[in-house]
C-alpha cells in the first residue's frame, strides 16, 4: 500500500435505507380494536333494516305472538271466564287430549280432510304448471306493448274478491245464467255446473286459474329474465329448437324456483281457502265442499267450541311443517336448495 493510500481517508458507507413506515393515522387505526362482522354488516344495512321493521313487527305481532294461544287447544277454554282474553285463558280448565280425540272420533273431520287433500292434489296437477306456462308463453312475445297488454288482462282477477268470482260465475255458468239461456234457446238442456258435486272439484280449480293464474306468473317472469340470453344465442347456433333451447335451458332455470313454490304449497296444503267453499256449500252441499277451514268455522266458532277448532288448527299447523320438511328434504336429495339450505 503506497503513502497517499494510507492517507486516505476511508469511504464513507452510506446506512442501508429503511423502509418508511404507515403514517401516524395509519398505525393509529390498526391499533384500534377491530370491529365484529355483525356490528359492521348493521353499520352498513342499516336503512335496509329499517325498511323491513315494520314488516317484521307485524309478522310477530300478528304470526308469532298469536302461536301460544295454541294452548287452548289443550283446555275447554270459555272466554266468559274472566274480565279479560287472558284471565280467560289462565281459567279454563285443562282437559289434555281430549279436544284432539273429539276431532278424530268426528266422521265430519275425516269427510273435510279428504276434500281438502283431494282439491290440494287436484290443483298440483292442473292448476300449478299453469304458471309456468303462461310465464314461458308471455316471455317469447316479442313485441313490448303486446305483452303489456296480456299481463295486464291475466293479472286483473287477482284483484277481485271471491265473492266476485262466484258471481261472475253464477251469472255465466250457473242455472240462470248466460250458457243455460243460450242452451235452451237452442233447444239444449243445460248442464247443472254451479250445483253439481261431482263436478265441483274441476270448478273452483277452473275459479282459482281463472283469478290467480296471471298473478302466479309474476315470480316465474322474473326467474326467466335473469336467464343470460347468450344461451339462447349458443344454443341456436348450434342447432338446437325451439322446444330443445326449451327443455335444456328455460326449464333448467326455473327448476329452483319451481321446487321452491312448490315446497310452500305442499306446507300450505291443508289450507285450500276459506271465502270460495263458504258461498258455495249450500249449493252443493256440505259432503262436496266442506273443508277443513269451513269445518272449522261451523263446528267451534260457530257454535262456541273454540278448544276444538284450536285442535284442528293445531292438527294443520303440524301436518303443513312436516309437509314442508319432507319436500325440503327431497328436494336437497335432488340437489336443490330447497327453503331453507343444508346445515
Amino acid at each position: 500500500m503506497s503513502a497517499d493510500q494510507a492517507s486516505r481517508p476511508a469511504p464513507v458507507v452510506p446506512p442501508e435505507p429503511v423502509a418508511p413506515g404507515p403514517p401516524a393515522s395509519r398505525r393509529r387505526r390498526a391499533e384500534r380494536p377491530r370491529r365484529s362482522p355483525l356490528r359492521a354488516r348493521l353499520r352498513r344495512d342499516w336503512p335496509l333494516l329499517a325498511m323491513v321493521a315494520p314488516g317484521a313487527l307485524a309478522l310477530l305481532v300478528f304470526h308469532y305472538l298469536p302461536v301460544l294461544g295454541n294452548v287452548v287447544a289443550f283446555q275447554d277454554y270459555n272466554p266468559y271466564l274472566g274480565d279479560d282474553a287472558l284471565s280467560a285463558l289462565l281459567a279454563s280448565p285443562f282437559v289434555g287430549l281430549a279436544n284432539f280425540r273429539d276431532l278424530f272420533a268426528d266422521p265430519a273431520f275425516w269427510d273435510a280432510l279428504w276434500n281438502t287433500l283431494s282439491i290440494t292434489a287436484f290443483q298440483l296437477v292442473f292448476f300449478f304448471p299453469l304458471p309456468i306456462a303462461l310465464a314461458i308463453l308471455l316471455d317469447s312475445i316479442l313485441s313490448r306493448r303486446l305483452r303489456s297488454f296480456v299481463q295486464t288482462v291475466v293479472y286483473l282477477p287477482h284483484f277481485f274478491s271471491w265473492v266476485l268470482v262466484v258471481t261472475f260465475f253464477v251469472q255465466m255458468l250457473g242455472g240462470a245464467g248466460l250458457l243455460s239461456q243460450e242452451l235452451r234457446d237452442a233447444g239444449f238442456s243445460p248442464p247443472e255446473i254451479m250445483s253439481n258435486p261431482d263436478t265441483f272439484i274441476v270448478l273452483v280449480t277452473a275459479e282459482a286459474v281463472w283469478k290467480d293464474l296471471g298473478w302466479g306468473t309474476i315470480v316465474f317472469l322474473a326467474a326467466l329474465a335473469a336467464v343470460d340470453p347468450n344461451l339462447y344465442e349458443a344454443s341456436a347456433v348450434d342447432g338446437a329448437g325451439r322446444w330443445r333451447r326449451l327443455w335444456h335451458i328455460t326449464l333448467p332455470s326455473l327448476r329452483p324456483v319451481i321446487v321452491l313454490l312448490l315446497i310452500l304449497r305442499l306446507g300450505d296444503a291443508l289450507s285450500v281457502g276459506f271465502e270460495q267453499f263458504m258461498l258455495q256449500r249450500d249449493a252443493v252441499g256440505r259432503q262436496a265442499a266442506e273443508v277443513l277451514d269451513t269445518f272449522v268455522y261451523y263446528q267451534s266458532i260457530a257454535t262456541g267450541d273454540y278448544g276444538f277448532g284450536a285442535a284442528a288448527g293445531l292438527f294443520k299447523a303440524v301436518v303443513g311443517l312436516v309437509l314442508i320438511l319432507a319436500a325440503n328434504k327431497m328436494a336437497h336429495l335432488l340437489g336443490e336448495r330447497g327453503v331453507y339450505s343444508r346445515s
